[in-house]
Formats: structure tokens, C-alpha cells, sequence
């Protein structure tokens, strides 16, 4: 069953919308895992240390569609909550063909510059051919994936959350199959990796197109407007925060990844890029809650009504609690499992990926706060607060925790660098949020809050 955005969100309606939207999120995620599983059992650790060393600059690139994708569903929502049908999909269109156009541009220059790009990143001599084979197939089909993750954000502003979930599943589908059969059947390693990963993506990105192209029953057209420069640049603005996590993001696994190689080498580089793909599936979940609160928030925000903002803030923290309690005791009783699942072959690569998983476990206490926090704003249309939230969070208590804790700690400081960061980035999180509780509407009674400046 599918909910308007105006309708009032209980927790039973809150969890059955963001369900379809975790295994949207999930199936997305599906790309990374498949590809690193299928490269780390059939390739060996060399062109899996590879694949983790380009894929964070992949990663950025392609959160080009998350800005625009968590930006603009923000400003269209809040144009519908409004009564501002129309000029919602104006907006929604000009979001769409920019990011074409944006995706597009970008495959060129990274295409060209990729060695280099490797080279920066930390790869040896041995690695670089494969960073450069896998780094320049993604990148060939970038714009698919910047579609892709644009769509997930306006699915559920569309109210077709489910639907959302149905057209990444066959995505992720698809990747599994391409990958089994070029990775496993024509031994095409790295190569049949990113085949498989660009067409699924293709799936991912088409479908939608096609969909909100054509007459449909969701509120979403697709049509050709003139070009808006000024809701461009508001809607890039407001989700920039996204593109700044992930460059952070970046930063950070580059620093990660050199630390490793330096006490740890292949197998530290290797036993990191397992922690990701499990970190990939339960950050998958958060996103997947944002995802389906986002645009609500945005919604109730445009149509001032106060009472349901607080029932979506009061609501999303708790799910959220609960949802991160739950994932570190998951991750820690499954710590050797999912270890000997990508890492069996190698007694070395097994041992260290079972300790750093269980010390990187207690992320997931905090991680959903602080994804929370950034989405919250941007939901809002604040996004100056919601890309200073982001950066402070991943480009300065996370690279500083990466730069002295491995000199303090050694080898062990490593993986504890980024629990120790996101658990003082909640206690920033929650502060700024119940800071500015008041004057969006969102902290206090219905009536006092309706009285506050809505910005």
C-alpha cells in the first residue's frame, strides 16, 4: 500500500513505507558486494585490493545523483506541500536532464585522468592496471548510475516507493547474473565486473525514465521545460551535502587505505574493503529510513504543519535507535562468518578482517544519527547546515581521528578511528538538531512551534 505525502505517519505506516525503500537501498548496494564477492573468491587479492582502491572515487562521481536526487525530491515535495504542482515538475525535469548532462561531462574528464586519479588514490604498480580497467568501465556508464540514485530519492516522492524497490531489485538481479557469468564462467576478472555492474545500473536508470515519461499515476512528470538555472542551483545547493559525505568519504578511505598498506599491506587494504560491503547493506537501512521520511518532511514543512514534523523527528530517532542497537549485535555475532564468506582462501586476510569487524560494529550504533542528521536539513531545505553537518562529521573528526589515533595506537588505532569520530559526530548531530528544533517547528507543542520563524 502505497501513503501521500500529506497523510499522517504512524509507525506502522512509517516502517511499511520505509521497508520498500531499505530494499531499494539494499539491492543498490547488491553492486559492490557482488562485485568484490564474485572478484575476491574468483580473481584473487590483487584485483580485489584494486577494485577497493578506485571504487571510493567511483563512489563520488556518482553521488553527483544523490545531490541532485536528495536536493531536488526536498524542493519538489515542498513545492507539493505547497500546492505547487506544476512548478514541482518543472522542477523535477530540469533535475533529471541536468544530471544526464552533469553525468555525462564528468565520464570524459575521469575517463582521461584515471591513472593519475589511481596513483593519487595509493596504488602500486601491480594494482594499477586492474584500478584502471575497472575504474574506466564504471566510469563509462556513471550516468546510469547518477539516474539511478537520482530515482531513489523521488520514488518516494512519487509515492511509488514500491515500485522503486521492484525496478533496483531487477538492477541488483542483474548485476548478480552478469557477474557469475563473466567474473565465473569467462574468467574476465575485474573486466566482467564492471560489465555487469554498468548494465545492471542501465536497468536501473531506464525504467524510471521511461516510466515518468509516460502518462502515469503518480504525481511525477517527465517533460521538456526550459532550462531553471536558479532551481538547478537550489536543488544542487541544498544536496550538496551528499556529494560533500562522499568526497569526505573519500578522503577518508584514502587515508584508511594508505595507513593499511603501510602496517598491513594488500591483506589491511583487502580486510577494509570487507568491513564495506557489510557497512554498504546496514547503512543501506538508514538511507533507506531517510529515503522514506525525507520527502514527508519536506512536505509537511511546505504545508506548515508542525504537528506531523515532530511526529516525523520524534519517530525517525527512534527507528533509528533501535535499528543501529540491533545491527551492532548482528554485526558482532556474525563478525566470522561473513569473514570466512570473502576472505576463506587467506588464513592472513581471514584473521585481521574478524578483529577489525568487531571493533567497526560499534559504527552502527551511531551511523544512523548522524545520516539522519544531514537528510533532516536537507528535507528542510537548509543546505548550508546539512553540508556543514556532513563535513564536520567525515573531513574533520574522521580524517583527524585516521591522521593521530594509527600513531598512538599503532596498526589497531586504525579501525578504531572511525567509531571513536561517529560517536563524537552524534553528539554533534543531535545537538544541532535539537538547536533548531524550535524555530522549523519540530521541538516543542504543536501551537508554540507553529509561532516560530519557519525560515
Amino acid at each position: 500500500m502505497n501513503y501521500s505525502l500529506s497523510e499522517h505517519m504512524t509507525y506502522r505506516k512509517l516502517l511499511r513505507v520505509a521497508l520498500p525503500c531499505i530494499a531499494m537501498m539494499i539491492s543498490v548496494s547488491v553492486y559492490s558486494v557482488v562485485d568484490g564477492f564474485f572478484v575476491s573468491n574468483f580473481a584473487g587479492k590483487t584485483q580485489f585490493a584494486a577494485l577497493n582502491l578506485i571504487y571510493p572515487y567511483i563512489m563520488v562521481i556518482s553521488s553527483l545523483g544523490f545531490m541532485m536526487g536528495t536536493g531536488g525530491s526536498a524542493l519538489v515535495a515542498k513545492l507539493f506541500g505547497e500546492g505547487k504542482e506544476e512548478e514541482g515538475n518543472r522542477a523535477f525535469s530540469n533535475c533529471v536532464f541536468f544530471t544526464i548532462a552533469l553525468g555525462l561531462v564528468i565520464s570524459l574528464i575521469s575517463f582521461i585522468f584515471l591513472p593519475q586519479i589511481a596513483l593519487w588514490l595509493g596504488s602500486d604498480e601491480e594494482m594499477l592496471p586492474h584500478c584502471v580497467t575497472y575504474g574506466r568501465i564504471s566510469i563509462a556508464g556513471i550516468t546510469f548510475f547518477n539516474l539511478q540514485n537520482l530515482f531513489q530519492s523521488f520514488f518516494t516522492t512519487a509515492e511509488k516507493p514500491r515500485f522503486g524497490f521492484v525496478v533496483t531489485l531487477l538492477a541488483g538481479l542483474a548485476n548478480i547474473a552478469f557477474d557469475a557469468l563473466f567474473i565465473v564462467g569467462f574468467r574476465l576478472g575485474v573486466i566482467g565486473a564492471a560489465i555487469g555492474t554498468v548494465l545492471g545500473q542501465a536497468i536501473g536508470a531506464i525504467i524510471p525514465i521511461v516510466y515518468f515519461s509516460r502518462k502515469n499515476p503518480s504525481p511525477l512528470r517527465l517533460r521538456f521545460y526550459p532550462f531553471q538555472g536558479q532551481k538547478i542551483w537550489k536543488m544542487a545547493s541544498n544536496g550538496a551535502s551528499e556529494f560533500v559525505t562522499n568526497i569526505s568519504a573519500a578522503v577518508v578511505s584514502m587515508l584508511l587505505n594508505a595507513a593499511l598498506m603501510k602496517y598491513y599491506g594488500q591483506a589491511g587494504v583487502g580486510a577494509y574493503g570487507i568491513i564495506c560491503y557489510v557497512w554498504l547493506i546496514f547503512a543501506a537501512c538508514f538511507i533507506g529510513v531517510n529515503i522514506a521520511t525525507a520527502p514527508r518532511i519536506s512536505y509537511a514543512y511546505g504545508a506548515k504543519n508542525t504537528e506531523e514534523l515532530h511526529s516525523l523527528f520524534r519517530k525517525s530517532l527512534l527507528i533509528l535507535l533501535f535499528f543501529g542497537l540491533f545491527q551492532f549485535g548482528f554485526s558482532e555475532a556474525l563478525a566470522v562468518p561473513l569473514s570466512h564468506l570473502f576472505a576463506a582462501y587467506d588464513t592472513e586476510l581471514l584473521e585481521l578482517t574478524i578483529v577489525a569487524s568487531r571493533i567497526y560494529a560499534i559504527v552502527y550504533i551511531f551511523l544512523g544519527f548522524n545520516m539522519f542528521g544531514s537528510s533532516f536539513f536537507t528535507a528542510l531545505n537548509n543546505g548550508g547546515i546539512s553540508m556543514l553537518l556532513s563535513f564536520l562529521r567525515l573531513g574533520v573528526l574522521e580524517v583527524a581521528s585516521v591522521l593521530i589515533l594509527p600513531n598512538l595506537m599503532g596498526g589497531m588505532g586504525i579501525w578504531w578511528s572511525v567509531p571513536i569520530a561517529e560517536g563524537f559526530g552524534t553528539i554533534m548531530n543531535l545537538s544541532v538538531m535539537f538547536a533548531f528544533g524550535k524555530r522549523y517547528g519540530y521541538i516543542g507543542k504543536p501551537e508554540e512551534a507553529a509561532n516560530q520563524d519557519n525560515g
